[in-house]
């Protein structure tokens, strides 16, 4: 052998030590996502990076065509896969009472199973269950994703909803939020059916003053001005919004507290009063405040063509216990015994709100996905209604990107979680989805989810099936 080739094997047996020591060296983690195209909520653009995941956080992002910075107990290739922050469903509820304790909790399989690994529970009467569920989810013994509470909501005497905390005075006032920070909630959810304009201001004011999170809807006695100056941090749905945009809003308020008309009359009323001026104002008033908005616009098209639609064969149904579609026949009965007048504007409310919040985004206010699923709330079902929820987004106008910037991005800036959450960046909590395709392209594509990451648990897509599988309801047929 010459003596060039006798150094040049010497010089690549060298290497070859060198590289496999090297390698051994490396760091491990417990997970490597190899080559996936990490979709940025921020910028809205998509860069493909290898991510390295250790106790539950995201270690470190690295290019893919480099050497890897660590070597992993676990690799999933993602080339050709799009990777998101999982997806939070800021609007749920867990309520029904004790016979629904079971089916609320296989819910939690179900929302893991679509891809959401957050939940904002916006007010139930399952407090106690909810408490222990999130305890479990985060010691680790319970599969399901972070649940964040209002706990009960907060309303007047004689209130609709089951487990409210009543308030008919000040000292009301105090003890219903020593009861929820006792319970150690994580923010105030404010109903409107009995609880009088004044209470209501009061309530967001004192909780404001406690550095609580407040969020719920808003009495039509009282000017949306008016709760945006108590400090209220996001408003549930649109019918409040609206309120807000109409040029007879002060008028139809008097009304409402003479009770010369009420909240269903008013609303082809403060419809047919919108006007731009008041919009654009209220518009900049919500977003100079920092104020998020939860359109809920899926429900709001279920709920309006219950008089026209048949689910009676759809396949989600099978995640429901007869007990709890039960919950379904008063909406049901409802819309069906509503004359046509009020089933057309119904359907014409749904169509406004549509370009509402179209409105409401191009100005710049904060949107929050969430489905308001729940007992009760007809043929919205718990998982999947989150991506109907961005579809119906993106179909009144709103981009792909914005749209998913609503979930986990938004939710987590609205609860001062963004520290942990809402992007696919170094230092946060390894919740994550891989979907098969791209949802910038086409929003569905986030129901094409081949992995879901929940911190250090990894559950590929037979696995989600699997799932959902357990948590079906075993019909009981007649003999």
């Amino acid at each position: 052998m010459s003596i060039f080739l006798k150094n040049l094997s010497i010089l690549a047996l060298s290497l070859f030590i060198l590289t496999g020591c090297h390698e051994n060296s490396k760091e491990m983690v417990d997970l490597i996502i190899q080559n996936g195209n990490i979709i940025n909520l921020e910028t809205g653009k998509i860069e493909q990076k290898d991510i390295y995941i250790s106790n539950g956080r995201i270690k470190e992002l690295g290019n893919s065509d480099e050497i890897p910075l660590y070597n992993g107990n676990r690799l999933i290739n993602a080339k050709g896969k799009y990777i998101l922050p999982g997806f939070w469903d800021n609007h749920v509820h867990f309520r029904g009472g004790k016979n629904l304790i079971s089916n609320n909790k296989n819910f939690l399989k179900v929302f893991l199973a679509n891809g959401i690994t957050t939940v904002r529970d916006a007010g139930g009467d399952l407090t106690p269950y909810v408490m222990q569920w999130r305890k479990g989810i985060s010691e680790g013994t319970l599969l399901g994703p972070d649940i964040y509470t209002s706990g009960p909501k907060i309303d007047g005497p004689g209130a609709t909803w089951a487990g409210s905390l009543e308030v008919e005075n000040e000292l009301d006032i105090e003890k219903a939020l020593d009861s929820l920070t006792n319970l150690k909630t994580d923010f105030v959810k404010l109903y409107d059916s009995k609880i009088s304009g004044e209470l209501y201001l009061k309530t967001i004011k004192e909780a404001e003053n406690r550095d609580l999170i407040t969020s719920g809807h808003m009495p039509f006695t009282v000017n949306l001005n008016e709760t945006v100056a108590a400090g209220i941090d996001a408003i549930e749905h649109l019918y409040y919004v609206m309120k807000g945009c109409s040029n007879l809003e002060n008028t139809l308020t008097k009304q409402l507290q003479d009770k010369t008309i009420g909240f269903w009359d008013a609303m082809p009323l403060l419809q047919e009063s919108y006007e731009k001026g008041a919009a654009e104002k209220t518009f900049a008033s919500l977003k100079t405040n920092n104020i998020f908005v939860v359109p809920t616009l899926h429900i709001g098209e279920v709920l309006s063509y219950l008089d026209e639609a048949n689910h009676t064969e759809d396949s989600h149904l099978k995640y429901l216990e007869d007990a709890f579609i039960k919950t379904y026949e008063g909406r049901i009965n409802g819309a069906l015994k509503a004359s046509a007048e009020r089933r057309r504007d119904r359907k014409e409310l749904d169509a406004f709100f549509g370009k509402l919040t179209y409105d409401l985004n191009k100005a710049g206010v904060g949107l929050l996905a969430g489905s308001d699923c729940g007992a009760y709330n007809s043929y919205v079902y718990p998982g999947v209604s989150l991506h109907k929820e961005l579809e119906a987004m993106v179909r009144v106008g709103i981009s792909p990107i914005e749209a998913l910037r609503t979930s986990a991005y938004n939710g987590s800036v609205f609860l001062k979680k963004d520290n942990d959450y809402g992007l696919v960046v170094k230092g946060k909590i390894s919740d994550l989805v891989i979907l098969a395709e791209n949802p910038l392209e086409n929003i569905s594509n986030t129901q094409k989810i081949d992995f879901v990451i929940k911190g250090e648990t990894v559950f590929n897509a037979k696995e989600l099936l699997i799932l959902l599988k357990e948590v079906e309801i075993e019909k009981k047929t007649n003999p």
